[in-house]
């Protein structure tokens, strides 16, 4: 506040205090997030505790669970190893057509999901340009769970990608000009110094890119082949649960859903803040 000749006056701000944009975040988020959130669980709710377990441990969508956690699981674990190295890469190196393949990654974003399931399959059947040499090899993509983790690695690099790249431009070179200067090489100064800095936003990637994966349906159903027992993924068995009319069933499996994914991202957020304490 300034003192004036007695009166004293405010000072203003030209954005709105706290009160007013905490209110309309927690509107929005109520609207947008947590309203269609509650409904899945008030739909749940109205079914029995016996029918919403016999629902959930069906052994199909058991199947399906496996297959969504685990693919998932390993897809997001490729996109932290190969999504540092491409980070490192556009950060630390000049070469031609840095800024084309700067934009490549994005891709993913900004294409149907559909469209990338179709380019997939096409691409890793039998017959496909990459899947005739792989065949050779007894290799089968298409229709498997390989196809399933390939289409799920696809739509979670860029995560990692845009997560690690800042952190890289904004570290200070001269640590490890201090690391070499004390007789470290290249592969101590990367395991000793710049890794530890990069470790929470390798697990921020990492969670996005397996949240993202998850809920993935477009991109995989058509590549996945939809065996039973064998190539389900979880969201499409929701599908099929809505279009049998079973809005319960659908729900319940969300639900089970949601609340594994809330744990999961839980625990990871808990191994990047004990990170982030150890290396403050």
């Amino acid at each position: 506040m300034t003192v004036l000749k007695g009166w004293r006056f405010k000072e203003h701000s030209i954005l709105p205090g706290f009160g007013l944009t905490f209110g309309f975040t927690m509107f929005y988020l109520g609207l947008i997030i947590i309203l269609p959130l509650s409904m899945v669980f008030i739909n749940t709710a109205s079914m029995g505790w016996s029918d919403f377990w016999s629902t959930i441990t069906e052994p199909r969508v058991v199947a399906s669970y496996k297959l969504s956690f685990g693919s998932a699981f390993v897809a997001a674990t490729i996109n932290a190893v190969f999504g540092v190295l491409i980070a490192w890469v556009l950060v630390r190196y000049q070469f031609p057509g840095k800024a084309f393949i700067d934009g490549l990654v994005d891709l993913p974003f900004a294409l149907p999901t559909a469209v990338a399931g179709i380019a997939l399959t096409t691409l890793y059947t039998t017959n496909g340009w990459v899947g005739k040499y792989l065949d050779i090899f007894g290799i089968k993509v298409a229709f498997t769970p390989l196809g399933v983790i390939v289409a799920l690695t696809f739509i979670g690099l860029p995560f990692v990608v845009r997560i690690v790249q800042p952190v890289l431009i904004n570290m200070d070179k001269e640590i490890e000009e201090a690391s070499a200067s004390l007789g470290a090489n290249r592969w101590m100064t990367f395991r000793k110094v710049i890794f530890p800095l990069l470790i929470p936003a390798i697990l921020t990637g990492f969670a996005l890119a397996f949240a993202r994966a998850l809920g993935e349906y477009g991109s995989v159903v058509f590549i996945a082949g939809n065996l039973p027992m064998k190539t389900e993924i979880t969201p499409l068995m929701i599908m099929t649960k809505l279009e049998q009319y079973d809005y319960e069933g659908a729900t319940a499996i969300a639900a089970f859903m949601l609340v594994i994914s809330f744990l999961m991202l839980f625990i990871i957020n808990l191994i990047q803040w004990w990170s982030n304490k150890r290396h403050a």
